[in-house]
């Protein structure tokens, strides 16, 4: 998530429930299973059939609902532990998939921190009290998405986060790096064989304003696809002249990146503007069979509205999957998210909600404690995981 007056503490989310998408297909509902997968409580395996996403199991259209689970792109940065996971407590991965898994979400994005894996730029920090290494980031990683694919949970794993030069904090680039080639060369080697899981390939890809609010980096739909435009070397919570630069690699050096390695699972490729521009990104589009269009719907972004909706997204989910890999508002309750979850309803849309964390003073927060309580924000994203449809849909 981007907001913009101010350069965010946390990033921000929401992610998908693809509805219905075509008459002759048959659709798995929220909280409905086959007698077999309840008994198992086996996650969906999810691949790309023209404009729907499809659980391979049983050729049944699948639309994800779910939620951001968010830590693992910050703590491991900034020192006090690889994710909020390290707080203990009985069996802390199993209790937080158990949590989720009874709000009727079936599917978890995890944003992952590219230095922490990598071991790139100090990271993952360690403290006086505790060694931190790349094998216990990439360990706990594997440790939780076994236990939400347990719990019956698609994960998504989301190239999210940098940790900064020099300081124990974490930012965002406004497009991939050579290393990011590597973190994906690696992630997907690691989970080609775990069908319950999807990629994202970049969080939010951006252009970038210096301190007087003059563009330095405008980014294309050409780079997008493409690379090798100069993007500003200074992540998002730092000031930018624009004069320092690295070569920003594109989308398909990216999808490359991941088959390459032998994954073949489905890739998200979220557009410009941090991720809420999709308005060319039919005609960018990488050349891969399986991708998704990612999209992050804010009421504080251009593309919140149902005009832009009806524009724009409409007409792109009518050709390729489209998910909404962050949802949220400034006021979560003050009817935004309502309005847009029943156009997306009405559209085979699905949504991811940002963000499942206890982050004190953040209206976003759907919880309030690692048992997963939830707030009013929770209560709407609960009700609507379940089935309920949304308040604006019998407006």
């Amino acid at each position: 998530m981007h907001r913009p007056t101010l350069r965010v503490v946390r990033r921000a989310g929401a992610a998908v429930a693809l509805l219905v998408a075509a008459a002759a297909a048959a659709v798995v509902l929220p909280g409905v299973l086959a007698d077999d997968e309840a008994a198992t409580g086996a996650a969906p395996q999810p691949v790309v059939e023209g404009n729907r996403l499809v659980d391979q199991r049983t050729g049944r259209t699948w639309v994800p609902r779910g939620v951001n689970w968010s830590s693992m792109e910050y703590a491991c940065a900034q020192g006090w532990g690889l994710s909020s996971l390290d707080a203990g407590g009985t069996d802390p991965m199993g209790t937080q998939a158990a949590a989720i898994a009874s709000w009727g979400a079936d599917t978890v994005r995890l944003p992952l921190n590219q230095d922490c894996w990598l071991g790139t730029r100090g990271a993952p920090v360690s403290d006086e009290y505790t060694e931190r290494t790349p094998a216990d980031y990439r360990a706990q990683v594997a440790d939780f998405v076994d236990a939400l694919n347990a719990h019956g949970l698609v994960v998504v794993l989301d190239l999210h986060s940098r940790k900064r030069i020099g300081v124990p904090e974490f930012g965002n680039l406004a497009m991939p790096d050579a290393e990011s080639l590597a973190f994906w060369r690696s992630v997907a080697q690691e989970y080609a064989d775990h069908p319950s899981v999807m990629f994202d390939a970049f969080n939010e890809p951006y252009s970038r304003y210096d301190a007087a609010d003059r563009l330095v980096f405008d980014l294309t739909w050409e780079c997008w696809r493409d690379g090798g435009c100069a993007a500003p070397a200074e992540d998002d919570r730092s000031a930018t002249t624009g004069r320092t630069t690295y070569a920003a690699q594109g989308m398909q050096a990216v999808v490359d990146a991941i088959r390459d390695a032998g994954a073949e699972q489905p890739v998200l490729l979220s557009g410009l503007d941090y991720a809420n521009d999709l308005s060319r990104w039919q005609e960018f589009r990488p050349d891969d069979d399986q991708l998704v269009a990612a999209f992050h719907s804010y009421d504080f972004k251009e593309c919140g509205t149902r005009v832009c909706w009806d524009e724009v997204l409409a007409p792109l989910a009518r050709t390729v999957p489209v998910l909404t890999s962050e949802l949220g508002a400034t006021d979560p309750l003050d009817g935004y998210v309502d309005d847009y979850l029943a156009w997306a309803d009405d559209h085979g849309v699905g949504a991811l909600f940002w963000v499942w964390a206890d982050h004190a003073g953040d209206p976003m927060s759907l919880v309030r404690d690692r048992l997963g309580s939830p707030t009013a924000w929770g209560l709407l994203a609960q009700s609507w995981l379940g089935g309920e449809p949304s308040a604006a849909s019998s407006d």
